[in-house]
């Protein structure tokens, strides 16, 4: 498989990184806020680029960028993910994952094998409201269980992420969601915008800043860092 997407330079998608991103194609999720729809829905008119493209690329960057951030899509869902990601790292990139966590067995497997050296995982809500979040009727929640705890065990730099979403969130599902993350050291709570590319580009609104803020402080007593992300402070 290649990759079916690239954004060439990015300043804010790896912490401390000066990096590009690759967009995998297809995803076991649909979350009607997505912004990658076209990547979710597995677009027939999506340009495939091949991978030695995007490896002479990266080599004439070598010294320019410092990572490389795999996205999607679900990028665990690329049979070839652990070769391609070998083939970069011998350039000297440091790697970012960005993942739903349904896939622990991939995730553990590139963790210890050390060929990702960042971990950014999304958390879409409390257990009793994921399958709805992720477009779903059952959620794969054994398995996200799996990731977190993984993850909260800090083999790897990680952080997690939600998108807050008005229609999907109250604060008892961000107190459950709390009491799932308890004891994580990371968190981001990022602002929804809606748009043409989102899955649901016309019923969806984005949590205003002071809601935003009283979730944040219900999350602090479960994880050490909260933070928001996307918005005006």
């Amino acid at each position: 498989m290649n990759f079916y997407g690239i954004e060439k330079l990015t300043l804010v998608d790896y912490p401390n990184k000066v990096a590009c991103i690759l967009f995998t194609k297809g995803c076991n999720f649909s979350c009607p806020w997505c912004h990658n729809s076209s990547l979710v829905m597995n677009d027939p008119h999506l340009k495939e680029i091949p991978f030695e493209e995007v490896l002479e690329y990266l080599k004439k960057r070598v010294g320019v960028l410092d990572g490389v951030v795999i996205s999607g899509g679900e990028p665990t869902l690329m049979k070839d993910l652990k070769e391609k990601i070998i083939a970069i790292k011998e350039l000297g990139y440091s790697i970012k994952l960005d993942t739903n966590g349904s896939n622990p067995k991939i995730l553990k497997e590139l963790v210890n094998e050390k060929l990702v050296d960042y971990v950014a995982m999304d958390i879409k809500n409390s257990f009793n409201n994921y399958a709805k979040t992720i477009g779903l009727t059952i959620a794969p929640i054994d398995r996200t269980k799996e990731s977190i705890e993984f993850l909260k065990e800090n083999h790897v730099d990680y952080e997690f992420r939600t998108t807050l979403v008005n229609e999907f969130f109250n604060e008892e599902s961000i107190e459950e969601m709390g009491t799932i993350l308890n004891g994580a050291k990371r968190l981001f709570l990022q602002q929804f915008i809606n748009g043409e590319n989102c899955i649901d580009s016309k019923s969806l609104t984005s949590v205003a800043i002071e809601k935003a803020n009283i979730y944040k402080d219900i999350l602090k007593k479960y994880v050490n860092d909260v933070s928001l992300r996307g918005y005006e402070n």
